[in-house]
């Protein structure tokens, strides 16, 4: 069984790829599990050396992973290099991190006694990741569980099979067969896998979606990042290059990403300027220049179902400039809703798109109020040149990963997780490594004499 892929630039045909069922998921789950025992008996020196093999593998074949995923993703080049220099960064940090990894409480705890505490993998882990970082999102997930000693079975969007393919076959050199493998395949697919002899889900998605996954998960540990709608606090005191940041922050791969800024929100007295000066901003960000296209037909349609319903007074939409033979791609352009009631369907939803909402609160109180009034709490930031009222608002916003005149700053070194509905669990940073181990605490009584 096949499912046709689109190119999202054209609209067209540009291959297929299979559809895994019952028997492939059992298959790939089943190496996994044959792997397990010699993967996580290794020592975390040996762990390590492979992973490093692995980020080489990804670097000396960059080339081709840009070409996948922008083949996949409609992203142009100057994304889509970073990204893959950054997954094998990912991979790199990961290596190094599990040999560092702190151990709770050791020693003489309980007299007579001497106790300590082994971090052990989990087992196998699902990982099914999303269509808007195909490559990216797969090795947040993957490279701490397998750092950890687990081995993985993941699983790509429908749309975006082609960059996972190409790890997977690096990872069965570089790791050894079956220690991460990947199924291609639909939403019935994924069902499958998290359904399947895993010991843990990482899933990354829409909220509708990741509530389904902790169901069939049982009990079972689930990692969920459900996505976000950010809030922007501009304060009349923002830096003069915070609305070209904005613009260039929500049109970075087309706004599709759940860390994206979405919500403009300032104060009363600052709101035309704010409107005008983000239109002007947002007309320098040209769809098919600057950016890519939605992924997807079910996203270009859920993105206009947005729009459409928005009761904003002002929609101010910039230009597109789709290449030869590109119209009838999936392009939208950088747009600023403007005059719109608080809980239009732009504000209160994830729109996932080129798109920025402008809101305007009597006071800073009230700003904090309106940005922590949506159900998703990921990411968010502040613009002001008051480095003292700007690290108090970062900190009354309710998001797991906050910026101060910045936004979409990310590393390795800094964990990046939601609140509410946008999901639990921790990603980057060492502190992702214990979403995928356990500890298991040994006592052992002191014997003296015979």
């Amino acid at each position: 069984m096949n499912t046709t892929l689109i190119d999202p630039r054209t609209g067209r045909d540009r291959g297929t790829a299979p559809v895994a069922r019952e028997s492939e998921v059992r298959s790939a789950v089943g190496a996994a599990r044959t792997a397990l025992p010699a993967w996580r008996g290794l020592t975390p020196k040996e762990r390590s050396r492979r992973l490093e093999r692995l980020a080489a593998l990804v670097e000396e074949h960059a080339d081709a992973y840009v070409a996948r995923e922008a083949a996949g993703t409609g992203k142009p080049a100057s994304e889509t290099t970073g990204e893959v220099a950054q997954v094998a960064d990912l991979f790199r940090f990961y290596a190094s991190a599990v040999r560092a990894q702190s151990v709770p409480a050791a020693g003489r705890l309980v007299d007579g006694h001497e106790s300590w505490v082994r971090w052990e993998p989990l087992g196998v882990v699902a990982v099914v990741v999303p269509w808007n970082y195909p490559l990216m999102m797969a090795a947040w997930r993957c490279a701490p569980a397998l750092a950890a000693g687990n081995t993985v079975v993941a699983k790509p969007a429908e749309t975006t099979p082609d960059t996972l393919e190409l790890l997977a076959e690096h990872a069965a050199e570089a790791l050894g067969p079956g220690v991460l493998t990947a199924v291609a395949g639909d939403r019935q697919t994924g069902r499958l896998l998290v359904e399947a002899d895993v010991d843990m889900v990482a899933f990354t998605g829409s909220a509708a979606a990741g509530a389904d996954v902790a169901a069939r998960a049982g009990g079972r540990r689930v990692s969920l990042e459900l996505g976000g709608n950010a809030p922007a606090l501009v304060l009349p005191d923002a830096p003069d290059d915070t609305w070209a940041q904005l613009a260039g922050a929500c049109t970075y791969n087309a706004g599709q990403s759940c860390a994206a800024p979405a919500r403009v929100i300032t104060l009363r007295e600052n709101y035309e300027e704010t409107v005008e000066r983000l239109a002007a901003a947002a007309r320098d960000c040209l769809a098919g220049r600057d950016f890519g296209p939605l992924n997807n037909p079910d996203q270009l349609a859920r993105y206009d179902g947005i729009v459409k319903s928005s009761a904003a007074g002002r929609n101010l939409a910039a230009d597109i400039a789709p290449g030869p033979g590109e119209d009838n791609g999936f392009w939208r352009p950088t747009r600023i809703l403007a005059d719109l009631p608080d809980d239009d369907p732009a504000v209160v939803e994830e729109v996932f798109g080129p798109l920025l909402t402008v809101q305007s609160a009597e006071n800073l109180d009230a700003a904090v109020t309106l940005a922590n009034g949506v159900l998703q709490a990921l990411a968010a930031s502040v613009w002001t040149r008051d480095l003292t009222t700007g690290l108090d608002l970062a900190g009354r916003l309710n998001a797991g990963e906050a910026w101060l005149n910045c936004h979409l700053v990310q590393t390795a070194e800094l964990p990046h997780g939601g609140r509410g509905a946008s999901g639990h669990g921790t990603d980057l940073s060492t502190l992702a490594l214990p979403e995928y181990q356990r500890p298991k605490t040994i006592t052992a009584r002191l014997v003296r004499g015979s």
